[in-house]
């Protein structure tokens, strides 16, 4: 699988880019909020990435944060939901934004993104209910950095509570590293 590409932005025509990348050219479909934050044509670029593979079709997906990756992924876990409505829904609303619809289900936040009517934004808004790490802001713990959303992605797969995940965040160095983040709060949490 292809997880992440370094190299050259080649081409920029919406909602797709061509990164060069040692002479190979990958296309890779991007949501609109990665799109407006990417450099110029020439300069070098990392995409997190997601591939795709189907029958009829392999797609790459890329995204500047390991936060638009998680969500994405949390997505199209969701049945109905494939990979265009889900770059199509992180295309009209940021993670952030996302983030707080769910957790204030608020459905007509979710009808304003094309392609979703009212019984799919309902359905999102359970799926997703406690799953986008970036909910445990209304813990009291905010998330200012990918490595602190992965921790609290790893805490929460482990089998503990947002809460407890939110608390033990708190208890971590601003800048530490993913690995690290997680044994310091396993570490915490366990007393």
């Amino acid at each position: 699988m292809i997880g992440r590409l370094t190299g050259v932005l080649a081409e920029k025509t919406p909602p797709q880019v061509l990164i060069d990348v040692q002479g190979v050219g990958y296309e890779v479909d991007v949501p609109m909020s990665s799109f407006y934050n990417l450099p110029a044509l020439g300069e070098r670029v990392t995409l997190l990435t997601h591939f795709v593979v189907r029958e009829d079709a392999q797609q790459l997906f890329g995204f500047l944060t390991a936060a638009e990756r998680n969500t994405f992924r949390q997505l199209i876990k969701i049945s109905g939901i494939g990979p265009r409505m889900a770059l199509g829904v992180l295309s009209g609303l940021s993670v952030q934004e996302l983030t707080q619809a769910v957790a204030q289900q608020q459905a007509a936040r979710l009808v304003k993104v094309p392609g979703i009517g009212k019984k799919t934004a309902e359905r999102l808004l359970l799926e997703l209910k406690g799953k986008l790490a970036p909910d445990l802001g209304l813990g009291g713990a905010t998330i200012t950095s990918d490595a602190q959303a992965d921790i609290v992605q790893a805490l929460i797969a482990l089998g503990y509570s947002e809460k407890d995940a939110a608390a033990a965040l708190k208890l971590l160095p601003p800048e530490v590293g993913v690995s690290d983040g997680i044994k310091l709060a396993m570490k915490a949490l366990s007393k």
